[in-house]
């Protein structure tokens, strides 16, 4: 039987340096990025610049004050990016923007930048997908070749696998993101939003002392988790809760804010690894790359490295710089596709909030 053949990748290395600046501003962070590929086949990160609007604890960002956060910043992340990355807008080849999935207003002021920044320089605009700007970075930063993907985040939950020129989704949640499950029992426990509230739950798990019984909605290679945000606030108004921690006269059959966030944490996160782990069997892959925001958790990361390392694989993740919404990835992903002749016309540069993962053509992958 004849050996497989191992496709090229149909992007060659560009004959001249080419460098994007990519602005991304689908949620509460705003980030702006430029990214340079040089004939060599090297990718230089020249600079990552990021601004987020954070809100009293207990509250949640709506997306009228969110757009108002990116409008007035803007300008000033941009010259920042623009300065330390030691360019100018008119040394740049591409300008790419975030053109969905994410929040309405937010998502077309960054848009309006964008489509200012074109006219005014007269450079083409490219548009992205946030979530394959998630993936391509992530493959950037860790070399994994062709992992199958967890992409979680505030806004999406999806196990994603490339194949034929797109990455299609095996699985993804029903109903609420896990992001948005682990931000909303943050707001019901007065956890503040400085630097993220998923960000301080992962530290009041850590605290934790019983893993108390919560549902576990797996539905084949979905999830869902609605039912498992509404079991664990309701363990708020049971009796043996204690919202500031157990007093002298208390005994050992209470609940506490830790116990609620490590066990919140510990059955969502098994339901992540089971369906990833249904992914990899299915296409043969021992490699899994954890990209979105909630990727930076160390202990999401623990749990799929104790399962990949018993596959014979291995676990890819990115710190904080990466992870989170950022300019960088709309701007690796924005020039990947420019280079493969791809632009957006001003008349198309759009937002899509409901923009699929599985809509996008990516043509510089074999």
């Amino acid at each position: 039987m004849p050996g497989r053949v191992k496709k090229r990748s149909p992007l060659k290395a560009p004959e001249r340096p080419y460098i994007a600046i990519g602005l991304e501003g689908s949620a509460n962070k705003l980030g702006v990025g430029l990214i340079k590929h040089s004939p060599d086949g090297s990718v230089d990160v020249l600079s990552n610049v990021r601004h987020t609007y954070i809100t009293p604890p207990g509250e949640g960002f709506l997306p009228r004050d969110t757009a108002q956060h990116h409008r007035e910043w803007a300008l000033t992340i941009i010259n920042d990016a623009l300065r330390k990355a030691g360019e100018s807008l008119h040394d740049v080849d591409c300008i790419c923007f975030t053109k969905g999935p994410g929040m309405g207003a937010p998502l077309v002021s960054v848009a309006l930048v964008a489509r200012t920044l074109s006219l005014l320089y007269n450079k083409p605009l490219v548009g992205v997908n946030h979530c394959v700007g998630h993936i391509e970075m992530g493959r950037e930063i860790t070399g994994a070749q062709n992992p199958v993907v967890l992409y979680v985040s505030g806004g999406n939950t999806q196990v994603i696998a490339y194949s034929q020129q797109c990455y299609r989704i095996f699985g993804e949640t029903l109903d609420i993101a896990v992001g948005n499950c682990l931000d909303r029992f943050a707001r019901v426990i007065n956890l503040s939003n400085d630097p993220s509230p998923g960000y301080n739950i992962e530290q009041e798990a850590k605290k934790g002392k019983r893993l108390l019984p919560l549902p576990y909605t797996t539905k084949g290679m979905d999830i869902s988790l609605s039912g498992i945000l509404t079991s664990t606030e309701a363990y708020t108004t049971d009796k043996r809760f204690r919202p500031n921690g157990p007093s002298a006269e208390d005994g050992d059959d209470i609940i506490t804010p830790q116990d609620l966030c490590f066990s919140l944490q510990e059955h969502v996160f098994a339901m992540l690894v089971e369906i990833t782990e249904r992914a990899m069997a299915h296409i043969g892959s021992r490699e899994v790359l954890i990209v979105g925001g909630v990727g930076c958790n160390e202990r999401l990361q623990e749990m799929m490295g104790v399962m990949a390392s018993e596959r014979g694989g291995k676990v890819f993740a990115t710190d904080e710089r990466y992870c989170i919404d950022n300019g960088i990835m709309i701007a690796q992903a924005g020039l990947l596709s420019y280079r493969m002749g791809y632009q957006t016309p001003l008349a198309k540069s759009t937002c899509t909030q409901r923009f699929r993962t599985d809509q996008v053509h990516v043509a510089w992958r074999a």
